[in-house]
């Protein structure tokens, strides 16, 4: 097996007095991740870097009522949650045996601040929508757009985390964009100068 990335150093940074459930998390990720089918057998060497660190510098981003699409293995719902105990978490999964997992990082980790709905994001009802819609490594923006807007109250935003091809995805969308009425999106590149790998984020604003 491979070993498990050293925790890098700005991990405190990100997580304050919270980065032993970080730490906690990661561990239990690196311990059972392969074998339950949340992360893949290269992913341990890379484990802070790529997924822990890559979902937490996104934090501050967020405010409210957050829902996570096809939270998977807690990335990045979890890692938000753990950064972010002010925001309350709807992490949204299909995956029963991925929902088993969430329910147990939940309750090991003491989030009280996280809810986990085992549903399709299209069968999800909130006829009050979420004030933030965010997902991570789950399609291209122009089949995610369909499934993530809607969730999103008037006024709402749109904080998906997304990889080097942002751009060209959100030229692919335009039609998708218009179809459900997002404005200002655009693509923020964090952590620039503080982590290995940066993260870029597609935000826009959902009108309803």
């Amino acid at each position: 097996m491979s070993a498990v990335e050293a925790e890098p150093a700005v991990a405190g940074d990100l997580f304050g007095g919270r980065v032993n459930l970080a730490r906690s998390f990661t561990a239990a990720l690196a311990r059972v991740g392969e074998e339950r089918g949340l992360i893949g057998p290269l992913e341990l060497p890379r484990l802070w870097t790529r997924h822990i660190l890559n979902s937490a510098i996104a934090a501050p981003l967020f405010s409210g009522s957050v829902a996570d699409i096809g939270s998977g293995a807690g990335l990045p719902g979890i890692v938000l949650a753990i950064a972010r105990p002010d925001v309350h978490w709807t992490l949204i999964e299909p995956m029963e045996r991925r929902v088993i997992w969430l329910n147990e990082q939940v309750t090991d980790l003491g989030l009280d601040n996280v809810e986990v709905l085992r549903a399709r994001a299209e069968d999800v009802g909130r006829p009050k929508g979420f004030d933030v819609v965010t997902a991570r490594a789950v399609s291209a923006l122009r089949t995610l757009i369909p499934l993530t807007a809607p969730l999103v109250r008037d006024g709402g935003e749109l904080v998906l985390l997304k990889g080097m091809n942002a751009e060209n995805e959100i030229e692919a969308a335009q039609k998708q964009v218009k179809k459900f009425r997002l404005s200002g999106v655009r693509v923020e590149v964090l952590g620039e100068g503080v982590l290995p790998e940066t993260t870029r984020v597609v935000r826009a604003v959902v009108r309803g």
